[in-house]
This record gives C-alpha cells, sequence and structure tokens, in this order.
C-alpha cells in the first residue's frame, strides 16, 4: 500500500540492516526532526539518493533515484544550537511514484517493495560469500583496517544487502544493487562484482599505498 514519507534526499545509498549516522544542520531537515521526535515510534522517513545535482537548499535542481529506503531513526542526540545527530537504520525498500517539494523539505508517495529470495538464491549466495570473504582478506593485505571483524549472514536476503554496503563502490552501483529485483539477482550481481574487484585487488603491489594504510573499512 502507497504511503507518504519525509523524504531526506542524499549522497549515498542506504540498505535495509545498514546503519547510517546523520548530522542534521539544515534548518528544514532540523524541523524534519522535530516533528518525527513529536510521533510515536518507530520514527521513520524516506532516504533517497540523489543521481544529479547537489542539495543546497529548497528547490535546488537535481535528480533523485527511483528506489530508496526508509530509515528507522535509533537515536537522537540534541545540541543546544538546533542541530541533531542521528542514529538511523535502513528498514525497507520503497520506490517513489511521487515527489512534493513544498516548503519546507521534500515528502514523497512511495510504494514498498518487497525482499523476496528470488530463483535458487543458494548457489549465488553460497558463491558471494566465498568471495567476500577473499575480498575482505585482499583489503586486510593492501592496508585496510576494518572497524569491527566481518561475519556475513548465512540468509540470502540478508546477506545480498549485507554485501552491498560493504563493499567499496561507487554510488552508481550501490544503487543498481539496492534495485536488483530479489536477493538472488542482487547476489548474482555481486559475485560478478566481487571477482572483478579481487582481481583488481590482487594485483596490487605488495607495499601499499599512504591512503591505503590509513583507510579504515566499517561493514556497512
Amino acid at each position: 500500500m502507497d504511503e507518504r514519507i519525509p523524504l531526506f534526499p542524499l549522497g549515498t545509498v542506504l540498505f535495509p540492516g545498514a546503519v547510517l549516522p546523520l548530522h542534521i544542520f539544515e534548518e528544514r531537515y532540523r524541523l524534519l526532526v522535530r516533528e518525527l521526535l513529536d510521533r510515536p515510534e518507530p520514527r521513520r522517513f524516506g532516504v533517497v539518493a540523489i543521481e544529479l545535482g547537489h542539495e543546497v537548499g529548497p528547490g535546488a535542481a537535481r535528480r533523485l533515484a527511483s528506489v530508496g529506503c526508509t530509515a528507522v531513526v535509533q537515536r537522537v542526540v540534541a545540541h543546544q544550537d538546533g542541530r541533531f545527530d542521528l542514529v538511523t537504520v535502513g528498514e525497507e525498500r520503497f520506490r517513489i511514484t511521487a515527489v512534493d517539494e513544498p516548503a519546507p523539505y521534500p515528502r514523497a508517495t512511495v510504494t514498498p517493495l518487497p525482499d523476496e529470495a528470488g530463483s535458487d538464491p543458494d548457489g549465488p549466495a553460497a558463491q558471494v560469500g566465498r568471495l567476500f570473504r577473499r575480498y575482505v582478506r585482499h583489503l586486510a593485505d593492501a592496508g585496510r583496517q576494518l572497524a569491527e571483524p566481518i561475519d556475513p549472514p548465512a540468509d540470502p536476503v540478508r546477506l545480498s544487502y549485507f554485501v552491498a554496503g560493504a563493499v567499496i563502490v561507487d554510488r552508481g552501483v550501490r544503487q543498481r544493487l539496492l534495485e536488483a529485483s530479489d536477493a538472488a539477482a542482487r547476489l548474482r550481481l555481486e559475485a560478478d562484482l566481487l571477482a572483478r574487484e579481487n582481481g583488481l585487488l590482487s594485483r596490487l603491489p605488495a607495499t601499499p599505498a599512504p591512503h591505503f594504510r590509513t583507510a579504515h573499512t566499517g561493514p556497512n
């Protein structure tokens, strides 16, 4: 069933189950948070990637992705000057059917998208699990330090989102993973992606470049 939700355009892609911290400083989104805090839990809004343009103010020229993910507020820290720090977690995908952008912040009519396993997901899940563990080892060999141990989930749907959030790729690739029709399709895309990334990482020199030595990679 369609619903109308507050919309937060961002330069990133959120996946179900992924943690997304946010620093809220723009006045219209401060208002969004204040209005969310006046409502009962769960307090949720839509996160959607900006595909073209940027977020600089009301009416900013931009193109939004057609598929996003709801974010549920888990923690709020209010600052005296009106800013907020949020910790949110991705909940479910949605498809935008209409965007309403009057002041002060955008809202959208969205259709929730089901999280289906798809046809025969176990084979791609096993392949992605192996390739992802190899990918993590390659990153470690290149000097990437993981923020916490990574233990991929066994469930194909959860695994597909976990890997999508963890792999280091550009926003366009992440958006394609979010939009995949089901977990099996997403896992097949991830298998191809991880095979390519592993090939590239395996050819890195033994001595990592400085930016690899200082980088930190988390599971989301």
